[in-house]
């Protein structure tokens, strides 16, 4: 199962300094495959953009990503671009520049509408209960979109423990990605 860690600023901090070092603790910490920079509001998101590209490739099997900006992961030479779930229009562009895209996902029409236009993979939220994320969808809903696609799904939101972890690692999603269990 493939591990997909989420940045927050609340934990990384957004100074590139405190960024990096956190940073490095997580990989080497929990090993993840792919991580992603996830920033909506700092001023000096292009800074610790690279920085944050730069010690990714230090670590030989983890594949980076920049949120929503696929201009700047590939100026920066980032494995892919992690799309909103109002970007859909951005994945043939991104797909153009070479990037692996990942889009985010919350409905199965959604997740079928990416793979229609070619993203690598999605992210499809809430599993499990998330602050301010709406009602979970639940492993059962997961199962169901799971069966109706053929696209790469990394589950997403409120997988916080071990057990969550285990009950996705039950189903047939490629991996999952989540914030704060990589704490």
């Amino acid at each position: 199962m493939q591990k997909y860690l989420m940045t927050s600023r609340e934990f990384y901090g957004d100074t590139s300094g405190e960024f990096c070092l956190n940073l490095c603790k997580q990989i080497e910490k929990h090993q993840p495959d792919f991580v992603l920079y996830r920033d909506k509001n700092t001023q000096n998101y292009d800074e610790i953009a690279a920085v944050f590209v730069a010690e990714c490739k230090k670590f030989e099997n983890v594949k980076s990503f920049l949120h929503q900006d696929s201009v700047l992961a590939k100026k920066l030479g980032a494995s892919g671009v992690h799309l909103t779930s109002s970007q859909f229009d951005m994945v043939a562009e991104a797909k153009k520049m070479g990037l692996f895209v990942i889009i985010s996902t919350h409905t199965h029409e959604e997740v079928l509408r990416a793979q229609m236009l070619g993203a690598d993979a999605v992210t499809y939220s809430p599993i499990f209960a998330s602050p301010n994320k709406g009602e979970p969808k639940g492993i059962e809903d997961l199962r169901e979109v799971l069966e109706i696609c053929d696209i790469k799904v990394f589950a997403l939101g409120g997988i916080v423990t071990g057990e969550h972890v285990a009950m996705i690692e039950q189903t047939k999603a490629y991996g999952f990605a989540s914030i704060r269990y990589f704490y």
